[in-house]
């Protein structure tokens, strides 16, 4: 097992070397304003027997979690995802897809998820695109980690787990947001422990797409003293330096319409070819029509630039009850604002809600998350994204996009209080009014075809076939 601690503080929460104290395999410290990551790898034979056979059925799976809560990003962790649960997953073999074992691995960890397997709940990605994309994607919203680990659900902002088989190790990271961080470590004398405590710097010959760092490395029982570093690695998301806020617009009706303002004027990069993108991750309660997302003038007329993904197949006329995928991801390019105009800029998607099962008082409530908002960059020729000590890949839309794709996050912001996720109210059938339906349904029918025999048998006796039969029969007789 090995183990790496990092805490990442801006230039002026430093803390002075002197003052950490290091004894066998502990250090110590005055607190520090930071954010800080744990990642823990595990070796496969160090797994549970259980989890192992497991991935085993696995090729690659990865599992990404964030919370609803508002949080600062610093150094390295600027990705971001619609809050919630998500899966990325491809089998060793197709029948593997069928297996329920993953879902019951998911529910035992992270409590109730509606996961039955992969090919009935999960949602295909097109791995024709680009190579580095998985095969299937699973996401529920999910506010809180209670049946992961309490100190998790408490603290954490994130959560991310990872498995290949070429590695045929399991990388599970945790990070906690910008605060104060208690400085106390002790380390296992059978694992690795390094712990990491670093802030932005600027290297020579720092390239746009890296980013340098300068601080101080321990490695636990095997460092005296902290050792001083200054280096720099490639980073694939940064900051943009924007807000946005998203609200749906009154009234919400069965034809919702999310808006996104976005306090910018420019892309991050004037000289490289950029696109502003918003990707959501759909419930299956709501969903996106792809074919009205497909006429140009009306994309327009909501500050939008094209579809450029939606998963498949979304029905567009089944009920939320029939349904057994998780729902649907959509990537939609904005049309940029033009920075020539002081008016705030806002973009409009148009979503539809499914029918519900009925309830008591003729209302549900469903859970909608904020999607993430972002600048797609184009690199120059010949820009490479080496292995990081930080990256993070894997998030669904970085799939969509080419491998020298660099991605500059817009940052959400909340304007008043609550959570990234949207509570929608959807009318549905009352239950204390069912039986009226039920009674009234059969009660109408009934009639009906009470009515229909009626009509047919006036009319056989008004056109007068009954008399003539008996006619002809009586003729026949005498013949």
């Amino acid at each position: 097992m090995r183990h790496r601690i990092t805490f990442f503080h801006r230039n002026e929460h430093g803390i002075e070397p002197s003052s950490l104290e290091i004894r066998d395999r502990s250090i110590s410290g005055p607190d520090l304003v930071a954010v800080r990551e744990h990642r823990v790898t595990l070796a496969l034979e160090e797994l549970p027997a259980e989890l192992q056979e497991l991935l085993h059925e696995i090729h690659e799976l990865h599992i990404r979690w964030g919370t609803p809560q508002a949080h600062d990003s610093l150094g390295p962790w600027n990705s971001r995802l619609p809050p919630g649960l998500h899966a990325f997953y491809t089998p060793q073999t197709a029948s593997a897809a069928d297996s329920t074992r993953l879902c019951a691995q998911l529910r035992a960890a992270f409590g109730d998820l509606d996961c039955s397997s992969p090919s009935e709940s999960f949602t295909k990605l097109p791995t024709d695109r680009f190579s580095h994309s998985t095969a299937f994607q699973y996401f529920q919203p999910l506010d809180t980690l209670t049946n992961l680990a309490i100190y998790a659900e408490q603290n954490a902002v994130s959560l991310d787990l990872s498995y290949d088989t070429i590695s045929h190790a399991v990388k599970i990271t945790t990070r906690w947001p910008e605060q104060h961080q208690e400085l106390l470590i002790d380390s296992h004398p059978d694992h690795r422990t390094e712990v990491g405590i670093l802030t932005p710097d600027s290297p020579p010959h720092l390239e746009p797409h890296e980013l340098g760092v300068t601080g101080l490395l321990t490695v636990l029982g095997d460092d005296t003293k902290p050792s001083p570093v200054l280096f720099s690695f490639p980073s694939r998301h940064k900051d943009a330096g924007s807000t946005f806020s998203a609200a749906y617009l009154s009234p919400l009706g069965l034809h919702p319409t999310l808006q996104l303002r976005i306090n910018f004027r420019e892309p991050p990069l004037q000289d490289s070819s950029c696109s502003l993108h918003a990707y959501l991750t759909l419930p299956r309660t709501i969903f996106a029509d792809k074919y009205q997302l497909g006429d140009e003038l009306f994309l327009s007329s909501k500050n939008l630039t094209a579809l450029r993904y939606i998963s498949q197949p979304v029905d567009l006329e089944a009920p939320d009850y029939a349904m057994k995928l998780w729902g649907s991801s959509v990537l939609l390019e904005l049309r940029p604002p033009n920075i020539q105009e002081d008016s705030p800029w806002t973009a409009e998607i148009p979503l539809h809600l499914r029918y519900l099962s009925p309830a008591e008082g003729g209302y549900s409530s469903i859970n909608v998350p904020w999607p993430a908002v972002f600048w797609a960059c184009n690199t120059e020729e010949g820009t490479k994204f080496v292995s990081s000590p930080f990256d993070r890949a894997n998030l669904g839309y970085d799939g969509l996009f080419g491998p020298r794709t660099l991605f500059w996050h817009v940052t959400p912001e909340l304007e008043g209080r609550g959570d990234f996720n949207h509570q929608i109210r959807v009318p549905v059938l009352d239950l204390k009014k069912t039986q009226w339906v039920s009674t009234g349904t059969a009660a109408v029918v009934l009639v009906g075809f009470a009515y229909i025999i009626f009509k047919l048998a006036s009319v056989y006796w008004r056109t007068g076939h009954g008399s003539q039969k008996l006619a002809t029969k009586s003729e026949k007789k005498k013949q």
